[in-house]
């Protein structure tokens, strides 16, 4: 095998792992109390916005 291959063949299996460590993180689920946070300050902006318009 010469050098070349053998470079070849170590970047795509980190590639190949990187991918899969990235997916694995991407699938995870949102925890609830981050949700109920962006609940809560999409209710406080919507209550600003209108304040502001009287």
């Amino acid at each position: 095998m010469t050098q070349d291959k053998h470079a070849s063949r170590i970047e795509r299996e980190i590639d190949a792992n990187l991918r899969r460590v990235y997916q694995d993180v991407a699938d995870e689920q949102v925890p609830d109390r981050f949700t109920d946070l962006l609940a809560r300050l999409k209710a406080a902006d919507s209550g600003k916005r209108g304040s502001n318009a009287e």
